[in-house]
């Protein structure tokens, strides 16, 4: 078995598209606002394509003997101003196939994109993740990661 990651393609569309699905999915079961704030914009197509072609985008597609199983999609972003121009890689999206999970594809995935950040001068990085995702929490904390920020929300609207 051998586990890989890289780089999306406008080839990968469809698999990107049918992976955010399976997110989307099991991000909807931890909250319901993750399609409406945390997601990309439909029509997805649409969002990856643009991502694509956003040279502060990396989009990775991880693999099993060149299955694709899993996918990350991270973004170069500006701190505020008193940080001189550094940037920061957020991973802000991240899925593996349920049946493909313990065997090291996202850290294949996040090990590389960051890697790739790194070559970009980016040493500090974020993950994005919801509360209660206990197992991406500590896929995270394995990797280095620590919480600096938790977002609350309320929803006057919600019964």
């Amino acid at each position: 078995m051998r586990v890989a990651a890289r780089k999306a393609s406008p080839d990968d569309i469809d698999v990107l598209v049918s992976l955010y699905r399976s997110l989307e999915e099991e991000m909807v079961g931890l909250h319901r606002m993750w399609p409406l704030a945390d997601g990309l914009a439909e029509p997805i197509e649409n969002s990856f394509a643009s991502a694509l072609e956003d040279p502060d985008v990396v989009i990775m597609i991880g693999t099993i003997d060149d299955t694709p199983l899993g996918f990350l999609l991270a973004r170069v972003e500006p701190l505020l101003e008193q940080a001189a121009d550094e940037k920061v890689g957020a991973i802000r999206l991240i899925f593996v196939d349920h049946e493909a999970r313990e065997v090291a594809v996202g850290e294949e995935m996040r090990d590389a994109v960051m890697e790739m950040l790194r070559q970009r001068g980016i040493t500090k990085f974020d993950a994005h993740v919801l509360p209660g995702h206990r197992l991406a929490k500590n896929f995270f904390e394995a990797g280095g990661f620590s919480a600096r920020s938790i977002v609350m929300h309320h929803d006057d609207n919600r019964g």
